[in-house]
This record gives C-alpha cells, sequence and structure tokens, in this order.
C-alpha cells in the first residue's frame, strides 16, 4: 500500500494550481480566434462593407443640370446625414477641361458621351443617368412668330447657338444639318445656359437649348417643340474620377444617381429616364 505524506500532497496541489494558471490564458487566447473567425465569417469584408462615411463631396456637372442636381444634392444630403456635395457647373467641354488640369474634383457628370469618352484615363467606368432632348426657345409671347427650326433660317432674326465644342452646340449642329437649315447666328456661347439668358433678356430673337432648360424658364421664354423625327437625344454619363480622396463616397452618390428616388428628381424636372 502507497502512503501519501503530507509534503508530497501540498506539492501535488501546488502543481495543480500552477498547470491551471497556465491553461486559463490558452482557453482565452482559443476563445478570442473563434471570436474573430466568426467576426470575419459574418462580414467578409472585414467590417469595410458599411455605408460610406460622411465626406465633403465636389462634383462636376452639365450646366444643363443646374437646378434639378440642386434639389438632388439637398435629398441625398438628407438621406446621408454628414456628406455635403458642392456642385461646379459649366459646359461639359469646360468641366472636361479642369479634369485634365487636375481639379480637385470626385465625379463628373456631363451632357455627352463624347466628352466622358475622353476622358477615359481620368475617370472610372460611367453610367448614363438621365437623357435630354432639344427645343426652340423665343422671347416672351413669342414676338417673331417662329414655328420651329426652319423659321431660325431667317436673315431678319437673331439666333443665339451654343459654340460648336459644347454638347448642346453639337446637337444643335446636327439636328440642323439633318433638316438642311442654314442658322447664322449672331454669337455661339459657351454653354447651354448662356443661350437661354440671352433669349430670356431679349439679346436674342431664339436660341436652341434643351427640353429642361426651357422649362427652368417657364412663363419668361416661349418654347417650341422640335419633331423627335428630327431632333437629338442628349445622353448624361456620371462617373468617379479616379484622384478623388473620397472614392467611396463618390462611388455611392454616382450608384444614387440611377435610384429611384434621383430618377423621380430627374423626371420631374423634364429629363428622360436612361
Amino acid at each position: 500500500m502507497f502512503l501519501t505524506t503530507p509534503t508530497a500532497r501540498r506539492r501535488r496541489a501546488a502543481a495543480a494550481v500552477v498547470t491551471a494558471a497556465l491553461l486559463v490564458p490558452l482557453a482565452a487566447a482559443c476563445g478570442s480566434d473563434k471570436d474573430s473567425a466568426g467576426a470575419k465569417a459574418a462580414s467578409p469584408s472585414g467590417g469595410s462593407g458599411s455605408a460610406p462615411k460622411a465626406a465633403q463631396l465636389t462634383v462636376l456637372a452639365a450646366s444643363s443640370l443646374t437646378d434639378v442636381f440642386k434639389a438632388a444634392g439637398a435629398a441625398y444630403e438628407k438621406e446621408n446625414p454628414g456628406t455635403h456635395v458642392k456642385f461646379s457647373f459649366a459646359g461639359s467641354q469646360e468641366l472636361a477641361a479642369q479634369v485634365k488640369q487636375g481639379a480637385p474634383a470626385d465625379a463628373l457628370v456631363t451632357a455627352d458621351t463624347k466628352t466622358m469618352d475622353g476622358l477615359k484615363s481620368d475617370v472610372n467606368d460611367s453610367s448614363i443617368i438621365a437623357r435630354n432632348r432639344l427645343v426652340v426657345v423665343a422671347g416672351k409671347g413669342n414676338p417673331k412668330k417662329i414655328e420651329g427650326l426652319k423659321s431660325l433660317s431667317s436673315d431678319t432674326l437673331k439666333v443665339v447657338l451654343a459654340a460648336s465644342q459644347v454638347p448642346v452646340g453639337r446637337y444643335s449642329k446636327q439636328v440642323l444639318d439633318a433638316q438642311e437649315i442654314t442658322v447664322k447666328p449672331v454669337s455661339q456661347e459657351p454653354n447651354v445656359r448662356a443661350v437661354l439668358s440671352k433669349v430670356e433678356l431679349g439679346e436674342a430673337d431664339a436660341g436652341i437649348v434643351y427640353k429642361t432648360d426651357a422649362a427652368s424658364a417657364k412663363g419668361k421664354v416661349d418654347t417650341i417643340d422640335i419633331p423627335d423625327a428630327q431632333n437629338a437625344v442628349a445622353k448624361y454619363p456620371a462617373a468617379t474620377l479616379k484622384t478623388s480622396k473620397n472614392s467611396v463616397a463618390a462611388a455611392a452618390f454616382v450608384k444614387w444617381l440611377s435610384s429611384p428616388e434621383a430618377q423621380k428628381i430627374l423626371t420631374d424636372a423634364g429629363f428622360q429616364q436612361p
């Protein structure tokens, strides 16, 4: 029979305490690994898949989007507290020049695909967010009795058009050439809003602008529709800039422009869906 002395029993008890103490951190470490693995399984992106953080976004946008984007920006800021969207409006060709010169901005929306395509090295993939059509605008009350595109060839009219480098200027030339109508404009403007302003102020008798721009000046100018068969369709592509310092937030805004809420704002302003 094996007899245990008091000294031996005390040694075994002390050894058991030491062993237990060593096992506790190992168990904790194993539990930590399991928790970490579980968290990664629950969030494959490691927690980075959440909504974009608040940011200060600068969006370069075609002049014809001036009014509607102010409304869209307000709606987006309301939906994304802490995010502020600042717009810089100009002719698409001016915006392209700004991008080439390295202007600090996050996203770009032009009034044609040609301008956007010319910036492939500066922007990420684009998507069409809206379409538009052309109309003829005349002074309030249409005092010159302008009936349509053919009226614009009259030598007695002061007609103003956008420059050919501007999308609306190219579209205008396209529809006039297709109908074999020669127009001698008294001036060629840098953007569509400048054309509208000339007619609105009485500095020109007529001009060609987008339908949405004419709608923004309702009661100040008269609108003469151009039949679809004679018209041109303007497409508005949107893209983020590769130099954006807020790439995630910029991408979220560009994506939002195709959302039902944004599309309603655009269509309410007279734009057509993509």
